[in-house]
């Protein structure tokens, strides 16, 4: 018996699933909707088995986009610098690991049940305030604006591993250790600066651009880019009591925790789709890597998510520690959220891999 929350979708015949599968990682079996007309509530057409124009998101000024990247990704390293120089002279407070750490997981949650479970996949239902809450925060992770986010995504999981994939590292690198290297590569922060397969919003994210709520919060970015600047400074001049602690709060709770959080969100999209075990039968690559756990708030369970995508819990084996799910979990016993996805034992058990 399926719970509530997996009711199967009525008349769905086997190539209209795997459909489903390929195109938006989804499978309708699993899903509370079902299909509409042919395809999943809210996602882009089906069917449809390669890459096409329309998939492709133009960008209006590669230039500058190119160099707001490579700004937001050289920063931060530039900060160790100054790391360096207040560890050298003893003068690290305990006041900027607590600004790093409320920031670093304040803007991480942004990103893993907001941006990640909550908007691209629907793993749960949420009010308008909730909704606004977690996209803020995870805007101000600064890994771009909420619809382009999800959109990239999404069509993650439509071509995973294959032509049209933004962000795979098996797909055009070449073979032996060279070609492993510049998969990674192209898969942990390379593909930031290539604009050829970047998602269409219209096609992906189109119910995220007529959701109002989302699409104010998109059009903000740049404002919560600031106030996730403007936090740590005040948090670190309210804990620590002086200005200079205001700065020293700014650069680990801003520049730090911008480092570790976007690299470890780069991992999933290379080090999890290379290194690793995997749980589940897929048609990619993905992998769990379990010492990303910490810091991953759970988006390290990679093959569990690519085996059930719509699932708000990643963590799905023993000892598999998802905070992210703790956080969704908690939300939905305060009744925060509703419509909690997760696959039940007999889903997993039909994907389990042999022996």
């Amino acid at each position: 018996m399926l719970p509530s929350s997996f009711k199967r979708a009525p008349d769905l015949n086997a190539a209209q699933n795997s459909d489903c599968v390929k195109r938006v990682g989804i499978n309708c079996e699993d899903t509370p909707d079902g299909l509409r007309d042919g395809r999943p509530r809210s996602y882009p057409p089906l069917p449809m088995s390669e890459v096409t124009a329309a998939d492709i998101q133009p960008t209006a000024n590669e230039k500058l986009d190119r160099f707001l990247t490579g700004t937001i990704t050289v920063l931060p390293f530039l900060a160790l610098i100054l790391v360096g120089i207040q560890a050298w002279n003893r003068s690290l407070h305990v006041s900027d690991l607590i600004v790093f750490a409320i920031m670093y997981f304040a803007t991480g949650f942004g990103i893993t049940v907001g941006f990640h479970r909550m908007l691209t996949h629907r793993s749960f239902e949420t009010s308008r305030p909730i909704k606004a809450l977690f996209a803020i925060l995870g805007s101000a992770a600064i890994e771009g604006p909420v619809v382009s986010w999800v959109a990239d995504h999404r069509k993650h999981h439509a071509f995973t591993d294959r032509p049209g994939d933004p962000h795979s590292p098996h797909v055009d690198h070449g073979h032996g250790v060279a070609g492993i290297l510049r998969g990674l590569f192209h898969a942990h922060v390379g593909w930031l600066f290539v604009h050829t397969q970047r998602a269409a919003k219209e096609r992906y994210a189109k119910d995220l651009i007529d959701d109002p709520v989302i699409a104010w919060v998109n059009r903000w970015f740049f404002g919560w880019v600031l106030l996730g600047l403007l936090a740590p400074f005040l948090l670190g001049w309210a804990i620590g009591g002086s200005i200079e602690l205001g700065l020293t709060g700014l650069l680990w709770g801003g520049a730090v925790r911008m480092l570790v959080l976007h690299h470890v969100t780069y991992s999933i999209n290379s080090l999890c789709h290379v290194f690793g075990s995997r749980r589940f039968e897929t048609d990619d690559h993905s992998r769990n890597l379990a010492w990303l756990a910490p810091l991953a708030m759970g988006e390290n369970f990679h093959n569990n998510h690519h085996a059930f995508p719509t699932s708000a819990r990643h963590g799905l084996g023993p000892w598999q520690f998802d905070s992210a799910a703790v956080v969704i979990s908690t939300m939905e016993r305060l009744g925060l959220v509703w419509d909690v996805k997760r696959p039940s034992e007999a889903q997993q058990a039909r994907k389990l891999i042999a022996g």
